[in-house]
């Protein structure tokens, strides 16, 4: 499902990406060969202007004549022919030293096609025009008088086989850039859709596994309810005081079953963001205190000594009942494993960071495999401890919730055959 994912996502990027410099290096592509375009019709225009002849030396043919061809300053290889009706070259123009036959070759081409177009020449790409021939005469009085030939006319070619290279050039380039920069993207693309789908896979992946957790810890108490079902049905003709162990039976099943109903709950309404936390200033110090003597006859039924170091006077604004949960989880926790005659610690205090609060316990601790799991849903390091002994292992999860629901965090610390802290920090009340 997330491979999917991950691949529409790359489609759709790598699609919009091609796009997207296919526009652009058109756009690049097409003005610079406009420009070059215009730049190439500009000269041949240039070409084909009128030939100017002084007054004194006017001929009635133009090769009789001193010729003045208007030639543009950024010139570029080209000649110009003056032909008559047929197409036979009467005068050349030009300063390249070409063949002959490759100036009749050009107009013979260029007569044939007429117009403009580009005719090839010796390996090289010309762009032509054919105009009527027009004669400018300059007298020394500064008039001029232009005059259009009817039996002659002007071949003017251009040598654009550089530009034709030059958009090649650009054609490749913009092709082969095309290719390794969708490469690079699709790379970068790659590795950024696997980074972005890594959570959601975890995310997905712990809710399959809640699912699958809760149905198998439900699972228990409902097989105790659905037995002992079983076995008063099979003594319908006893009275209820009979059937009293059978009855006591069903009742921890549901207990079981509605605890880890409400822990569920729980954890389910801290995580939705969309529900108030009730926050009002309390003293932290004197609430803690008071949990703690709650727990003292649990704490001394098992053997342990219960001490604390609470800094009074501490003020939090937070929500009360929600920190005493997390009190009673971590006090809980403590007793439940901690050896017979070992010692609990409650410390409570402030420093810059804001208000510090930990839990210690002497014990067999934690396992470093185990420790980072330690706040997973379900998880317990103790394997041998299940819901009928150990609680469902929601227990921290809820702990961990509620801490940062409330802007503050917590962590746990622990040395094998040593003992166990639990530390929470929130802000202290302004």
């Amino acid at each position: 499902m997330f491979k999917k994912l991950r691949n529409r996502f790359l489609i759709l990027n790598m699609a919009i990406t091609s796009l997207v410099m296919l526009m652009a290096f058109s756009a690049v592509y097409l003005t610079t060969a406009n420009t070059m375009h215009t730049e190439n019709q500009r000269k041949l225009n240039s070409m084909s202007m009128s030939l100017m002849v002084s007054s004194e030396n006017a001929p009635e043919q133009p090769e009789s004549g001193r010729m003045i061809n208007m030639v543009s300053a950024d010139y570029s290889p080209s000649f110009t022919l003056i032909v008559d009706k047929g197409g036979s070259i009467v005068n050349i123009d030009t300063i390249m030293d070409l063949p002959a036959e490759t100036f009749a070759e050009a107009a013979a081409a260029a007569w044939q096609k007429g117009g403009q177009s580009t005719v090839s020449l010796s390996g090289r790409l010309w762009l032509y025009a054919v105009t009527q021939l027009s004669v400018t005469e300059l007298y020394e009085d500064g008039r001029s008088v232009t005059k259009t030939s009817d039996d002659n006319y002007k071949i003017s070619f251009l040598d654009i086989t550089d530009t034709q290279k030059t958009l090649r050039d650009l054609l490749l380039t913009f092709v082969l850039v095309g290719f390794v920069m969708l490469a690079v993207i699709f790379l970068v693309s790659l590795y950024f859709a696997n980074r972005s789908i890594q959570p959601i896979a975890a995310a997905w992946e712990k809710q399959r596994q809640f699912v699958a957790d809760a149905s198998h810890e439900l699972k228990t108490p409902l097989s105790i309810i659905t037995a002992n079902y079983d076995a008063l049905l099979s003594n319908q003709d006893e009275t209820i005081r009979s059937q009293h162990e059978w009855l006591d039976y069903m009742k921890i099943g549901t207990d079981r079953m509605a605890k880890l109903i409400n822990d569920m709950l729980t954890l389910a309404r801290m995580e939705n963001a969309g529900v108030e936390v009730s926050r009002a200033p309390f003293d932290l110090s004197d609430t803690l205190s008071r949990d703690m003597a709650s727990m003292a006859a649990a704490a001394a039924e098992k053997g342990l000594t219960l001490s604390k170091a609470i800094e009074g006077g501490i003020v939090i604004n937070s929500d009360r009942e929600m920190i005493r949960r997390v009190l009673a989880i971590l006090l809980e926790n403590a007793i439940k494993y901690s050896e017979p005659g070992g010692e609990i610690l409650v410390s409570l205090e402030k420093s810059r960071y804001g208000v510090i609060c930990s839990v210690r316990n002497s014990g067999k601790g934690i396992a470093p495999k185990d420790l980072p799991r330690i706040f997973d849903r379900f998880y317990r390091a103790d394997k041998s401890r299940t819901g009928e002994n150990g609680g469902y292992g929601l227990g921290l999860s809820i702990a961990q919730t509620i801490i940062r629901r409330l802007g503050g965090d917590i962590m746990a610390q622990s040395v094998e055959n040593e003992g166990t802290v639990f530390t929470f920090t929130l802000e202290e009340a302004r």
